[in-house]
């Protein structure tokens, strides 16, 4: 595969990380056709182990969805630009630190947007706790099971 096909998996990918954030899109599905799309031009061992590991992940993540909670962020008064904020934050952490930055960035970009728009620290956590029980988690859990794939999918191009 060329660099410029790369590059534009790579932007699929992206726009399939955002679509987890914005209700209504499939941002899993998104992430998954690009890595299919990838693993099916470059016929390797590891790019079919890439695209059954991101199968994976994507099924478990879906098979666990019953257990968290639904995203009422309307009902809940939640700012787009809070949760817009704080997937930004996960996906910079999730480079910054792999795998557990992402779960770092998220609250920690939550609770700094909130803090900011509310004004004070208290008002920030108790904020980013209610956020997070009103389908926060669920969004995180998308979010990272995206990542993984991600993730795995930019170590398979760099190193394999």
């Amino acid at each position: 595969m060329s660099v410029w096909q790369l590059l534009v998996v790579g932007a699929v990918m992206l726009m399939g990380l955002c679509g987890v954030l914005v209700p209504g899109v499939p941002g899993q599905a998104i992430v998954w056709a690009a890595v299919a799309w990838w693993a099916l031009d470059d016929i390797t061992g590891l790019a079919w182990a890439v695209l059954a590991g991101a199968t994976g992940v994507l099924l478990l993540n879906q098979a666990l969805r019953p257990f968290l909670p639904p995203r009422r962020f309307k009902a809940a008064g939640v700012s787009r630009r809070s949760v817009l904020t704080a997937g930004a934050a996960a996906v910079a952490g999730f480079f910054v630190l792999p795998v557990v930055g992402g779960i770092a960035g998220f609250v920690g970009g939550l609770y700094g947007a909130e803090r900011v728009r509310l004004g004070s620290r208290g008002d920030g956590w108790a904020s980013a706790r209610a956020i997070l029980r009103a389908g926060g988690s669920s969004v995180l859990a998308e979010l990272f099971a995206c990542l993984l794939i991600v993730g795995a999918w930019v170590g398979a191009v760099v190193w394999g």
